[in-house]
Formats: C-alpha cells, structure tokens, sequence
C-alpha cells in the first residue's frame, strides 16, 4: 500500500467534519456545510460568534505612505469603499441573530433598535456592542449554551445598516469559538454586489446536540426577508441608530 494510500484511508469519514490539526479550524463550505458541538464536547458553556471585516484596499488605491505624512490624521478615519449606488461611502456592517425557543418565545438580538439580549436570562443570546469600523476585535455575540435545552434554533446573519450594497467589497467572515474543540469559520466570500443581507449559519438544537449549519445565502432586503425565507413570523418596523 502506498504511503499516500494508508494516509487517505486513515481520514474519517463521517458526516461532520473534524477541523485542522495545523490551524486547529474548521472551514464550514458548500461541501462540508455541518458541524456538530456536541461531538467536540462543546454543548455547554459559552459559544461566542464573531464577525470581523475589512476593506478590500485595491478597490480605493490603499493608503500611501506620502499621502499619510501630508494627512497624519487619516489614520484616525474608517477606511471608504467605492460603491455602485454612491461616489464613497463608509461600510458598516452589523451581526445579528434571530432565535426561536423552545417555550415558543422569538425575537432578534441586534445593534438596531438596541436589542442586545442577555447570556444569563432569555434568550441566552447577547450581543457585545456595536462596531461601526471594521475594527479588528469585531462584533460579537455570546450564546449561553448551558441552557441549550430552553434554545430552539438560532440563525446568525449580518446586514449592511447603511444600505449600500458592498459585500463583494469587504472581507467578512464570521467565526464561531465553542467552548472546547476547534473554531469553526464561514467566508462570506460570494459574489453578491447588491446583497444588503446574508444569513450566515444555523444553530439548532437537534435532540439536545447543538448543530452548526453553514447557511451563507444573501438578500437583497433586511431582516424582514430573512424572516421570511426561514419562517420566523415576526413583525418588522423601520429602525435607525443613535449617531456614533
């Protein structure tokens, strides 16, 4: 048998993927969409969803060194994209999580409107704050898994607040940390220049397993079509932000 042979045969081949040993990450994609908590022990304690971006810097020339000296004060600034229904506009992408328990109780945890939710109360999920930049620690959500048994399913998803498509313009990811075993990362990295939503991943409890599924499909409304295409039936008004 040759060596390569021994080592293909030596791969599992279940249905939930095991991550890297070299990056200790499991990439969620179109062909490996699944991944199971409870098979890595992480069925309990805190699950904390991050979303991070960034701006691609060829589609605005980046930042010269001379431009810098001549504006120092430009390093303060978010860095602009180029859009298609705007000259410049600044990208503010936000992470939001629609949930379900299992009393019947739905709602959103999200920066608009203010619903931050709660870790130690119903509905087990919150959210960290508000990132209006891109900064490099994101936005996060921590989902209470110790009470997994009064949660439903979850679905995870990011919108952009200013309504300027430009998810072909930024490097998004949303990255998962269980409470044991490897992290589990979903590329929004589909090309959707007009998308203004994307549900991103599923959290379900399955006979008492929390299973993630990547979701990764773009709208072009808000939260109400999300709603709409996984049938959560709530009632969606106009909400705006506080100025940062």
């Amino acid at each position: 048998m040759a060596f390569w042979d021994s080592l293909l045969r030596g791969r599992p081949s279940a249905q939930f993927d095991t991550g890297s040993a070299a990056s200790n990450a499991i990439e969620l994609t179109k062909r490996h969409p699944v991944v199971s908590l409870g098979k890595q022990g992480a069925n309990s304690g805190s699950l904390r969803v991050n979303l991070s971006w960034r701006m691609r810097t060829s589609d605005f020339g980046g930042r010269s060194g001379s431009s810098v000296l001549r504006h120092p004060f430009k390093l303060f600034k978010p860095d602009v994209v180029q859009a298609h229904t705007q000259g410049v506009v600044n990208v503010d992408l936000d992470l939001g999580c629609l949930y379900e328990l299992n009393d019947g109780s739905k709602g959103v945890v999200q920066p608009l409107g203010g619903f931050f939710g709660a870790t130690n109360a119903a509905p087990y999920v919150q959210l960290s704050g508000d990132d209006r930049f891109g900064s490099p620690s994101g936005e996060t959500i921590y989902v209470n898994l110790d009470h997994r048994e009064s949660i439903k399913r979850l679905l995870v998803f990011v919108y952009i607040y200013d309504q300027t498509p430009a998810f072909d313009r930024t490097h998004a990811k949303v990255t998962l940390y269980p409470s044991n075993g490897p992290r589990i990362e979903i590329d929004l990295d589909e090309h959707a220049p007009q998308a203004r939503s994307c549900a991103v991943v599923t959290i379900e409890n399955v006979k008492g397993d929390m299973v993630v599924r990547r979701e990764v499909k773009f709208v072009y409304g808000f939260q109400a079509e999300l709603d709409r295409l996984y049938g959560w039936g709530l009632q969606w008004g106009r909400g705006y932000k506080t100025k940062a």
